[in-house]
């Protein structure tokens, strides 16, 4: 359909002008910079727990010996820290001392071991501290000569 010269144009015949869209209602729509329907899904539920990790040996780790004199010369009193590092308790064991015979000008005459019970049991994870005291026999400390316990060690189940 063409328009003749000199007539006006005139616009489609079926255009009505169509109504605004409603509002839509409060909260309904999505959020600004979502697509989503605006509800919360709970959070992922964690994974299941791990396994407790088996228990380990009782691992003793023992501290410095600390000295202290005792009421004979031949003797003396040794504090020691026996911490376990393991995931099992020391039942048992054993706790060894290696006592030097020192001289009166300083000399290291002899090392003698002795032994004694570790004190048991120590549970895992737990520090115990221990006095003993670590003799040697009279007839190897003359007058002028005197004890040093150097060196703990122990041995445990």
């Amino acid at each position: 359909m063409g328009t003749q010269p000199g007539e006006p144009a005139q616009p489609p015949k079926s255009s009505k002008p169509s109504k605004p869209a409603e509002p839509s209602a409060p909260g309904s729509g999505s959020k600004p910079g979502g697509g989503g329907d605006g509800t919360t899904s709970p959070p992922p539920s964690p994974p299941p727990g791990k396994p407790a990790p088996p228990p380990t040996p009782a691992a003793l780790t023992l501290s410095a010996p600390q000295r202290a004199p005792a009421d004979k010369r031949w003797c003396e009193k040794v504090t020691v820290e026996f911490r376990n590092t393991g995931r099992s308790p020391a039942r048992s064991g054993t706790v060894t001392f290696a006592t030097h015979i020192i001289g009166a000008l300083g000399v290291d005459w002899a090392t003698i071991r002795s032994s004694q019970s570790l004190p048991t049991p120590i549970a895992a994870g737990a520090t115990r501290s221990e006095t003993y005291t670590v003799c040697v026999e009279s007839w190897r400390v003359p007058l002028g000569m005197r004890v040093e316990t150097q060196d703990v060690s122990a041995v445990w189940e």
